[in-house]
């Protein structure tokens, strides 16, 4: 398994430990793992989810009245990628 895809599993999986609903999407030079922010989370676990978002290469938070709270993460492809 390449670096990243394991990279992006473990973000995948420590954002679902954290009670997050994700979602991982294959993209032709990332991998991105989008979780839905729920309106109501507690302090500990933003702090939480914010430790775990540093893995990731990029990272951010869109936010919008019709869709909610998304965060996402992107994992380059790329061995030689520098972070």
């Amino acid at each position: 398994m390449p670096a990243s895809e394991a990279r992006a599993e473990d973000l995948d999986a420590r954002l679902s430990a954290l009670g997050l609903t994700t979602r991982t999407k294959q993209h032709a030079t990332y991998t991105s793992v989008e979780a839905e922010v729920p309106k109501t989370l507690p302090d500990a676990t933003w702090r939480e989810v914010l430790e775990v978002l540093t893995k990731a290469d990029r990272f951010g938070l869109l936010v919008s009245s019709s869709t909610g709270r998304t965060l996402w993460a992107a994992i380059y492809k790329e061995a030689d990628h520098q972070r």
